[in-house]
């Protein structure tokens, strides 16, 4: 059997003008990954990413540590299809269509717009993603020029069934990605549905690993879920 370890982005620069690069505390969160790894002798066989900065650049801090410790680490391969789903596309456009004829959403918006204390906007936004993405998954909320859920989890599996493939037996691999495609392999291994999958990735904590068992025989077993066993203190421990 081989082993895949399924990595999360370390924290993004959520509400600011670019959020896919590295916040200080994800940088930290990707350091600590590496050398938690490295610590452990954990080699890997081959190693992948999703094209975004974020997760590329998590995958690069941890690769430097490995350097720094005279460990190998292998060149990772970039596979387009690992890409987040565009739930900033999904908010924007779907939110004016939305307000105008669900009491639920206009009201959430208003307590999001209404709000200036940094943590609680934090927090309503959180309530209004959410909302809108669920009606997005359901298949309400028809977005032209928006991937649907549907398109988004069959592109996701391509691109982790092709990488996959690709390797030998008993390898270990990783993939360096963000928190829809790494609740996408839970449902890939558990057979979740759509609404179950993408409250899953909400979960899903910044640098955190998930460890599978696969084979050519098209085996695939979640071992561990959401691990971040590198994170000591409370405060780094974060979900955007």
């Amino acid at each position: 059997m081989s082993r895949l370890f399924f990595v999360r982005h370390a924290q993004a620069s959520f509400m600011e003008s670019n959020y896919d690069r590295l916040s200080p505390l994800g940088e930290q969160q990707a350091m600590l990954l590496g050398a938690y790894w490295a610590r452990h002798h954990l080699i890997f066989d081959r190693v992948c990413t999703g094209p975004r900065v974020r997760q590329i650049d998590t995958c690069r801090i941890i690769a430097d540590v490995y350097a720094k410790a005279g460990l190998p680490f292998p060149e990772p391969s970039m596979i387009a299809e690992l890409d987040e789903y565009d739930g900033e596309a999904v908010l924007r456009r779907g939110v004016p269509e939305l307000v105008a004829h669900r009491h639920q959403i206009r009201n959430l918006y208003e307590a999001y717009s209404e709000t200036c204390e940094p943590a609680e906007k934090h927090l309503r936004f959180q309530r209004l993603y959410e909302a809108v993405i669920t009606v997005w998954v359901n298949g309400e909320l028809m977005l032209e020029g928006v991937e649907p859920w549907a398109d988004f989890t069959a592109r996701v599996n391509r691109g982790v069934s092709r990488f996959l493939s690709e390797g030998g037996s008993k390898e270990r691999t990783a993939i360096f990605s963000s928190g829809g495609p790494a609740s996408l392999m839970v449902q890939r291994a558990l057979d979740l549905q759509p609404l179950k999958t993408v409250q899953l990735s909400w979960m899903v904590r910044n640098s955190s690993f998930s460890e599978f068992v696969y084979s050519k025989d098209d085996r695939f077993s979640l071992s561990a879920f959401n691990s971040i066993p590198h994170i000591e203190i409370e405060s780094m421990r974060t979900y955007r």
